[in-house]
């Protein structure tokens, strides 16, 4: 019996040597263990999800967080250092069990131990529980990672050079729109953000892709007075009907919008007297592309100098981030130099984009007139969904062209 469990130069059981040599063996299993756990919990934290842990997560996950960060900075030499000490007990821990039992029963125990205590359960349990178990551990990494340093550092930089260095992985607009989906309690995957949450936060990460002309109301269904026209019972009748508190102004053609009107500045005007639109003081109304960007638009509402715009489809090829106004006002310069113009341009290049901003204001100003766009317009596309109050006539702008 004695020959099937120790073989002729193993090492007798009631030596002492053996007794020490199964402690060694145990500790290099228990070690090879918690390398193979930490590479797979400590490599599957990214910056990012440290980063967010660290700013936004509980009072304990921040002081793990902030433990664990300048450990994983050094992402290969951490990677070198872990799977290199997971190596080496490895490859040890056959030498002392040959001294202590047969050659067949060390092999046998050896792919035992390594599978369930060396790899299989560290794994499992670093796998849910990798931020705990990486900041109990982080002392003890550091100690590794100086010991390994001469080799690991090395290897590292040049896994650095090849693969590139703490390299973040950030959500595409797309992706992060899924993810956000997926944190919704309809989701049934235990999120907290609820069905308004959700779509406006969609409906945010979707502004920067969607246009004037798609959130546009079109100049065939506004309603506008014509400059020469008289505010008479019948008129202010219909301005009061449709409820709007800025009413567009044309010339001539519905799509020659030149300004608009307040509808609070009526309240000094008596109908009988049939006061000409062109009397009241008609406010400027911005002009911008039809291709502009919705954010664009609402950081120009956001000035203050109006809430409603008039979508022009310009002629032109070159477009410009910033809105243009018809009457050529002091406001336009002010706002167009400081968007394209910087100190440090040479003299030329200063007077060929003066040349080309012209070029734009005038396609833009001389441009048609499609369409009427309205702080609550952009807010509609925000919140993705119509606003209608008590005196709105509802206009679906997705489905106009249906």
């Amino acid at each position: 019996m004695a020959s099937v469990i120790a073989g002729s130069d193993d090492i007798s059981v009631e030596s002492p040597w053996w007794y020490i040599y199964a402690g060694i063996s145990c500790f290099l299993v228990l070690f090879a263990g918690l390398m193979s756990g930490l590479t797979l919990g400590l490599m599957s934290l990214g910056l990012v999800d440290l980063e967010v842990l660290h700013q936004g997560g509980t009072p304990t996950e921040k002081k793990q967080a902030a433990i664990i960060l300048p450990v994983v900075q050094k992402q290969h030499q951490l990677l070198v250092t872990l799977l290199l000490c997971n190596a080496a007990a490895m490859e040890a821990l056959p030498i002392f069990l040959d001294k202590l039992f047969h050659p067949f029963l060390a092999v046998v125990l050896s792919v035992t131990f390594v599978l369930a205590f060396g790899e299989v359960i560290p794994q499992a349990i670093c796998s849910r529980y990798g931020l705990t178990v990486g900041a109990s551990c982080a002392w003890v990494v550091r100690i590794l990672m100086v010991v390994c340093y001469p080799i690991a550092f090395p290897i590292g930089k040049i896994l650095d050079c090849v693969l590139g260095h703490n390299q973040s992985a950030l959500f595409r607009r797309a992706q992060l729109k899924v993810l956000v989906s997926f944190h919704s309690k309809e989701a049934g995957k235990g999120g907290e953000l609820t069905h308004d949450e959700t779509t406006i936060i969609s409906g945010a990460l979707d502004l920067t892709e969607k246009t004037a002309e798609e959130a546009m109301t079109p100049i065939e269904s506004t309603f506008s007075l014509d400059v020469d026209s008289k505010l008479d019972w019948e008129a202010i009748g219909k301005i009061l009907a449709r409820g709007h508190s800025r009413v567009p102004v044309y010339s001539g053609s519905p799509k020659n919008i030149i300004g608009l009107l307040l509808v609070k500045s009526l309240l000094t005007v008596r109908a009988e007297t049939e006061t000409p639109v062109s009397a009241v003081s008609i406010r400027r109304i911005p002009r911008v592309p039809a291709d502009m960007p919705l954010y664009d638009i609402l950081n120009e509402f956001q000035k203050g100098s109006s809430h409603m715009a008039a979508v022009v489809k310009s002629r032109g090829k070159i477009k410009t981030p910033a809105p243009t106004y018809f009457d050529g006002s002091e406001e336009k310069g002010q706002d167009n130099e400081i968007a394209v113009l910087k100190p440090s341009m040479h003299p030329n290049d200063v007077v060929a984009v003066a040349a080309a901003t012209a070029t734009v204001q005038e396609d833009i100003e001389d441009g048609e007139v499609i369409g009427i766009i309205t702080l609550e317009d952009v807010f509609e596309e925000l919140l993705q969904e119509e606003i209608v109050d008590e005196t709105d006539e509802y206009v679906d702008v997705h489905k106009r062209y249906q």
